[in-house]
C-alpha cells in the first residue's frame, strides 16, 4: 500500500501490509517502481484528490495509459482539507473554499471519466456511506490484472462542509446518502456530481488488455535469451 500526502495519506500506516508514505503527488511513480521490480505483488495506492489529480495528475493518466497492474483508490473530499481548505481540481463550481471566497469558477474533473478515457480497465465511484458496495468493489478490483480506479466521495466537515454550510458531520453523511444515485454501467461522462445528485456505481469493467509489467519483463527475457545466443549487439 502506497499513499501520498494529505488527509488520507496516513492510511498506509494503519493497514496490515508493507507500505510507503511518500511525497506529495508522487505515490504513483513510487508504486510503478515497486510493481516493476516485484511484479508478483499487488500494489494499491490510496490518496486524495489533490495529491492524485493536481500535482500528481500527469502520473495518473500515464499509469492508466500503460495499464499498470495496480488499484488506485482516491478519497475525494473536494478540497485540500489538511492544509487549509484550498480549492482543487475536483472542487465543485460555486463552492466556497479558503482560496475561492467568492465561489469557485473553475470546471472540476470528472474523475471516473478521466480514468476511463486514460485507459483504466475498472472504474467505479462510491461514497463514504456505501461501505458494503465499496468493499465489494475493492475485492473485484484486487482480482483484476491491470489498472483499476475507485473514487470515494468523502466528507470534510471541518473545511469544505463548514464553509459551504453543510451542517455537522452527521448532516454531511446524510446528504451523501440522500443525493447518491446508483447507475449501472452508465457512460462515465454522465457520472455527474452536483448539489442534488452524485452518480455512483461501476462504470468500466473490461478484460483482455495487455498489462505493462508483463510486457516489460517479456521484453527483458527476450533480450537475455538473445544475449545468450550471441545475437544481441550494442548499437552505437
Amino acid at each position: 500500500v502506497i499513499s501520498g500526502i494529505g488527509c488520507i495519506g496516513r492510511i498506509a500506516g494503519y493497514i496490515n501490509a508493507d507500505a510507503f508514505h511518500t511525497t506529495h503527488g508522487r505515490a504513483l511513480p513510487l508504486a510503478l517502481g515497486v510493481k516493476v521490480m516485484r511484479p508478483e505483488l499487488k500494489v494499491v495506492v490510496i490518496s486524495g484528490d489533490g495529491d492524485l489529480f493536481a500535482i500528481g495528475g500527469n502520473h495518473f493518466i500515464h499509469a492508466a495509459r500503460r495499464n499498470i497492474d495496480m488499484l488506485v483508490i482516491c478519497s475525494n473530499n473536494f478540497n485540500y482539507g489538511m492544509t487549509g481548505g484550498q480549492f482543487g481540481p475536483t472542487t465543485p463550481p460555486e463552492a466556497i473554499t479558503s482560496t475561492t471566497p467568492y465561489k469557485n469558477i473553475e470546471h472540476p474533473f470528472n474523475l471516473v471519466q478521466l480514468a476511463a478515457a486514460a485507459g483504466a480497465i475498472y472504474v467505479a465511484r462510491w461514497t463514504a456511506v456505501h461501505p458494503r458496495r465499496l468493499k465489494e468493489s475493492i475485492k473485484k478490483a484486487l482480482l483484476k490484472h491491470g489498472f483499476c480506479f475507485i473514487e470515494v466521495i468523502s466528507p470534510c466537515p471541518e473545511e469544505f462542509g463548514r464553509r459551504n454550510r453543510m451542517g455537522t458531520a452527521v448532516d454531511y453523511m446524510r446528504w451523501l446518502r440522500e443525493v447518491s444515485v446508483l447507475a449501472r454501467r452508465a457512460d462515465p461522462s454522465e457520472a455527474r456530481i452536483g448539489p442534488d445528485e452524485i452518480v455512483v456505481g461501476e462504470f468500466v469493467d473490461v478484460e483482455g488488455k495487455e498489462e505493462f509489467t508483463d510486457l516489460l519483463w517479456a521484453q527483458v527475457e527476450e533480450a537475455r535469451a538473445r544475449a545468450e545466443r550471441g545475437e544481441l549487439r550494442l548499437a552505437l
